[in-house]
């Protein structure tokens, strides 16, 4: 039973050999039907070597088994926060209930204030263009008023979208700061220079190209097969370092060549598209953490050799997340759902690269699966009424092109989705019934490289932590029905 979903053939890869890392991090989501309980998570950073970690919001729980921990800790404003936080006497209760509160000897050792997400993205339509500046600039004020101004850095973390070459010039030292967000980008760089803050940027090769037919496939990857960009007799080989250098251009045009920049988001999927699997997601890692050992001959990007703080996206998948950009927003993680490495990678350093270590203890549901029953009928609207509902509140993304389960047959789809939604309800008996077209078993109706998950217990139970509160409905797009029949 592929419950733990490790191949035998990743069991005996090292990602690199060389020195430790030590700006390196991992983002912290939790957009997930069932979450491993935060303690059990710390321990897998401790357990890999993990020294940073970035959060997309401020949880009582994470925040508590983060505490008395060496490890770093950004925490974060959401989005639909940002006007809030324009009232300054919100921005300082904010400071005092998620920092000052954990700012003592054996607290949570806070360095960023993460000032929302992404919050200039064109798919916003500006929604955030008038708040997100005020937002950082309370806070920040706020850190400073309550002490901690010299030690914690309030940032804004923003899509590498806020930047660009002209068409005619497409060369990263052409890079400027998008037209029409120039002032409001300009006020934050000036903002964060005078108080010692970091430009925080998400870089992501993989959706380079996923949204382009036309991007050259190597040159999202570090291993020097793509055809070099030339630029001012400077080579370009990945689209990393591209995107990189375009920010440091459009900093430097802006007057601030050298504030330090921390890249906030960067990985790749494993799920989800024809380009999102282990295979690709081994080779970007294998070429991004190479680059960012100690003693590496190319270490940073040619505008910016040397050092660099980056933070991995993501450190476990989250099944309940929009999949409007796409299905494999689902799987960034580098470990499963269940805290289960999906390849291998090493943290630690020279001599002692080994394998992930994955969450320790995790409580599964019942060995048992739901399925479409054999006398049911496919081909029927009911059964394609039933698994629309089931992948509307569950994840089916597992079954879109280019994924895992894209291989099954239409009653394997059904049963698939029916096994989610079961899955997702944590094993609910009425929940496999679908107007009488499915059953429970106990056989493991895993097929070839397609495994049907059994879900780990929610941490919201009673024996494991009663105060987090868990999302149980998931989105998916009735796209998946086309794929389904």
């Amino acid at each position: 039973m592929e419950r733990f979903g490790i191949s035998l053939v990743l069991l005996s890869i090292f990602l690199f050999a060389g020195g430790g890392v030590e700006g390196l991090g991992v983002n912290w989501g939790t957009m997930a039907t069932h979450k491993l309980p935060p303690k059990t998570v710390v321990q897998m950073l401790i357990d890999n070597g993990i020294k940073k970690v970035k959060l997309f919001d401020a949880d009582e729980s994470t925040m508590s088994a983060l505490a008395g921990k060496d490890i770093e800790v950004m925490v974060a404003i959401p989005n639909d926060q940002l006007l809030s936080m324009n009232d300054y006497d919100r921005a300082k209760k904010w400071v005092r209930r998620n920092v000052t509160r954990y700012s003592f000897k054996g607290g949570v050792a806070i360095k960023y204030v993460a000032v929302g997400n992404e919050p200039f993205l064109t798919s916003y339509n500006n929604s955030f263009i008038n708040t997100t500046f005020p937002a950082l600039q309370n806070i920040q004020n706020a850190l400073n008023e309550a002490g901690h101004g010299d030690t914690i850095k309030a940032t804004v973390p923003l899509n590498a979208d806020v930047y660009n070459s002209p068409s005619e010039n497409p060369v990263p030292s052409a890079g400027r700061f998008r037209k029409d967000i120039n002032q409001q980008m300009t006020q934050i760089v000036q903002f964060l220079n005078q108080n010692n803050a970091p430009f925080t940027v998400n870089i992501y090769p993989f959706l380079s190209l996923y949204g382009n037919p036309d991007f050259p496939f190597d040159f999202a990857f570090f291993d020097g097969l793509a055809t070099p960009v030339l630029d001012n007799g400077i080579q370009y080989t990945n689209v990393f370092d591209a995107n990189f250098d375009t920010l440091v251009s459009a900093l430097h045009a802006a007057g601030y060549g050298n504030m330090p920049i921390l890249v906030g988001e960067v990985g790749w999927p494993t799920e989800g598209d024809i380009n999102a699997n282990v295979n690709l997601a081994y080779r970007f890692y294998n070429g991004l953490l190479q680059r960012l050992e100690p003693n590496a001959p190319n270490k940073g990007t040619p505008l910016r050799p040397g050092d660099m703080e980056v933070y991995l996206f993501g450190l476990i998948d989250e099944d309940a997340k929009s999949i409007a950009p796409g299905n494999f927003e689902r799987h960034w993680g580098i470990f499963r759902y269940d805290g289960q490495p999906k390849f291998g990678m090493g943290f630690l350093g020279k001599g002692q690269d080994k394998l992930l270590i994955g969450a320790k203890d995790v409580k599964y549901l019942d060995t048992k699966w739901c399925r479409l029953k054999s006398d049911a009928d496919v081909s029927s609207n009911l059964t394609a009424e039933n698994v629309n509902y089931a992948c509307t509140f569950s994840d089916c993304t597992a079954l879109g092109y280019g994924s895992s389960c894209n291989g099954l047959d239409t009653r394997g789809n059904a049963s698939y989705a029916f096994n989610m939604y079961f899955q997702a309800q944590n094993q609910d008996e009425f929940s496999c019934n679908f107007q009488g077209l499915a059953e429970v078993t106990d056989q493991n109706i895993s097929q070839a490289n397609c495994n049907f998950t059994i879900q780990i217990q929610n941490s919201s139970s009673p024996e494991l932590l009663p105060e987090i509160s868990v999302l149980i409905h998931g989105v998916a797009s009735l796209f998946l029905l086309l794929l389904l029949f």
